[in-house]
């Protein structure tokens, strides 16, 4: 008889802005793994359509759609940043539909084992969907650097960014894995590489 195929696990990748968590987690698409991005499945879920735009318009009034139909982020983001209690209203309805869209997302995977990356994987508890946590990580001047290098934006707005998310000691403090991203595209390659070969051997995320 076949045993039954075992289901993929789930690896958390997370790192601050500017880490190079991004071109990871490109790589890891490129060596064939399934990767669902958190941030994609917070657009996918505000979609014209869905139940949660009509909630968010209900709520917040037509204010917050664009012409076209489409959630106007940039008002949102003025009206729940000025109020606390819109804040917390607004998330109590997004994170479980995003955790939900997520867990449908990484059920279709068909590698040995599926990553989900999420910039805010401590903070939103999303890390507890997960089997093993990987954080790439950057030295603060390196991240301060690609992403002014990357965005247009100040060095004040990198540092707001930067103490609105995880501390690096709470992201190290959840990792099983930590790759040192402070060299060349190359080298982060490398290092993927290497821990796709060893994510191989594991079963059920653990060693």
């Amino acid at each position: 008889m076949n045993s039954p195929v075992e289901k993929p696990w789930i690896l958390g990748l997370t790192g601050g802005i500017g880490s190079g968590k991004s071109a990871a987690a490109q790589h890891f698409i490129d060596l064939g793994v399934h990767l669902v991005d958190a941030d994609h499945a917070a657009r996918w879920v505000v979609e014209p359509g869905r139940p949660a735009l009509a909630q968010i318009t209900e709520h917040f009034g037509d204010g917050v759609l664009q012409a076209n139909g489409e959630l106007d982020r940039a008002a949102l983001r003025k009206l729940i940043f000025e109020v606390p209690d819109e804040r917390r209203w607004l998330e109590a309805l997004l994170h479980p539909l995003i955790a939900q869209e997520i867990a449908s997302h990484l059920a279709r995977a068909e590698s040995p084992y599926a990553i989900l990356v999420s910039p805010l994987l401590i903070e939103s508890g999303q890390y507890a969907m997960t089997q093993r946590v990987l954080v790439i990580d950057a030295p603060e001047h390196l991240q301060i650097e690609r992403t002014l290098a990357r965005d247009q934006t100040s060095a004040e707005q990198v540092h707001a960014i930067l103490k609105a998310q995880a501390t690096r000691q709470d992201r190290l403090l959840h990792a099983n894995d930590v790759v040192v991203n402070d060299r060349d595209l190359a080298w982060l390659h490398n290092e993927v590489e290497r821990l796709h070969h060893f994510y191989l051997t594991l079963r059920g995320g653990q060693s």
